[in-house]
């Protein structure tokens, strides 16, 4: 400790009567191709990665692919579903895992509150975990799981996170994951959960740690934290579309540029209003058609017209322009829930193509004229 306080001191102009070693001219030489190197092979990782369609979360050493699949709706009985679930849903979400991976989207989101045992739902990491398995004992198969820890009130302490990861890991039937999130901000206890985020990561127990719904001065206090530790802040997953663009305006996406954390989009499509598929005459029915009513639906249509008129100049419908729109904004991993294969090979369309800048500008104006989506929950 000692040695180390001096050597600081010497950097620093502290007063220390030493001297820096003068290096010579052979070992500048040997150091800075070591560097070259080191930065050589930094280079060819990300290439690789990149080849393979993926890319890295944040600081962490995962890699993903770029478009990930959302898992929510997955055994869920209490918003999608229609409050039933069945075989033949079931069946449909495991041929939407298949085609997914199928098409290289390997990256799949779940939490531990998603298909709760109410109503008749199955939870969402158990199917994710069955799937994986019945897959697996095919082929061989790279799979990236990232799933989530409820900070429900009666939670304290790093404890609880470990504990509830290891029973998601069971439901999971795994023996990490990579990549585990703070759902939401708690009302109390949050440095608790951090820390229990990088007790997790130091066990081995998860290859990355993010966070999730965090505004920007969490999301920096979450970053400094656990920094100390010595553990990259991976990602921040919030709700982005090319029609909620909150974390563009209140500066949770410039944060996550700054810091080289990853932002991971969820309802990237309005949870498929972006599709096209909804109208002011035809509305979703459930609890979205509280947020997208046909008032909203009307708004929204010079958008869904100019969307759909530069898809047929790329051959895509409005799904794939919108999260290609997405892709374009750097730093971010739009992950849409996929109900069946016919969604998952929708959303593989996204992939392989870009929107130019002068069309992700001109739809980025178009959708500042739509007003009306609050979700408080990042305001918190």
């Amino acid at each position: 400790m000692a040695a180390a306080a001096m050597a600081l001191q010497v950097v620093a102009g502290g007063g220390c009567c030493c001297r820096r070693p003068v290096l010579g001219p052979g070992r500048r030489r040997r150091l800075a191709a070591a560097r070259a190197v080191a930065s050589d092979a930094a280079a060819a990782k990300v290439s690789e990665e990149e080849g393979k369609g993926k890319v890295r979360l944040g600081g962490s050493d995962v890699a993903v692919s770029k478009l990930g699949i959302g898992a929510w709706s997955w055994g869920d009985t209490t918003y999608w579903n229609d409050s039933e679930w069945d075989d033949r849903r079931l069946q449909e979400a495991k041929a939407a895992f298949d085609t997914s991976i199928d098409n290289g989207m390997t990256f799949f989101d779940t939490a531990e509150v998603y298909g709760t045992a109410l109503m008749g739902a199955v939870n969402s990491e158990s199917l994710l975990g069955g799937f994986i398995k019945e897959r697996q004992e095919k082929e061989q198969i790279d799979v990236a799981v990232a799933t989530k820890f409820a900070a429900l009130p009666w939670r304290f302490g790093r404890g609880s996170v470990l504990s509830a990861l290891k029973k998601s890991l069971d439901r999971l039937g795994l023996s990490s994951v990579e990549l585990y999130q703070l759902h939401w901000p708690g009302l109390w206890g949050n440095e608790g959960y951090l820390d229990g985020l990088a007790d997790a990561y130091e066990q081995g127990l998860v290859k990355a740690v993010g966070v999730s719904n965090y505004n920007e001065k969490r999301l920096r206090d979450a970053y400094a934290r656990l920094k100390k530790r010595g553990v990259p802040l991976a990602a921040n997953q919030v709700n982005y579309s090319l029609i909620y663009r909150t974390p563009e305006l209140n500066g949770v996406k410039a944060a996550c540029d700054e810091l080289g954390i990853t932002l991971i989009a969820y309802s990237p499509i309005a949870q498929g209003v972006l599709s096209g598929k909804y109208t002011p005459e035809k509305p979703p029915t459930g609890p979205r058609a509280n947020t997208y009513t046909p008032e909203f639906l009307t708004k929204l249509q010079p958008l869904m017209n100019r969307i759909k008129e530069i898809g047929e100049s790329y051959g895509k419908n409005p799904t794939q322009v919108s999260l290609n729109w997405l892709t374009c904004q750097g730093n971010v991993v739009p992950i849409p829930g996929a109900k069946n294969a016919g969604q998952a090979q929708e959303f593989a369309g996204a992939l392989g193509w870009s929107l130019t800048g002068d069309e992700v500008e001109e739809l980025r104006s178009l959708a500042r004229e739509i007003k009306g989506i609050k979700m408080p929950i990042e305001e918190s």
